[in-house]
């Protein structure tokens, strides 16, 4: 049988590991969008109206669906590898644009965010 100097030893590793695991997940928790990217194509619809392309109300509607429910860093996190990857089909200022689709959504932008 084990003697508590060693069980003690033990949970003190466990929790330890247990604290280690924790922080090393902590810091990086929004790196992936977890919503299909391509399926963001429909914000372009909204990014042109915002931007004075289209003329009249644009429809956020289906941009805003995809993105409701995240939290401000998810909707960042999709939005900015959308704009980044170009599957919107316009050159754009990615962090304006970010800002612009956020706002449009209902959502905020997330202090200290910068698009990766």
């Amino acid at each position: 049988m084990a003697s508590k100097s060693t069980n003690m030893t033990i949970i003190f590793f466990l929790s330890l590991n247990l604290l280690f695991f924790s922080l090393v997940s902590a810091t990086n928790p929004h790196s992936k969008c977890p919503i299909d990217t391509l399926k963001l194509k429909v914000c372009a619809n909204v990014l042109n109206g915002l931007l004075g392309v289209i003329i009249g109300t644009p429809p956020k509607q289906p941009c805003c669906s995809l993105i409701q429910g995240l939290v401000d860093l998810d909707a960042a996190v999709c939005l900015c590898t959308a704009l980044r990857a170009n599957v919107l089909g316009i050159n754009l200022n990615v962090p304006l644009s970010l800002s612009l689709l956020l706002n449009a959504c209902g959502c905020n932008y997330p202090a200290g965010f910068t698009c990766p």
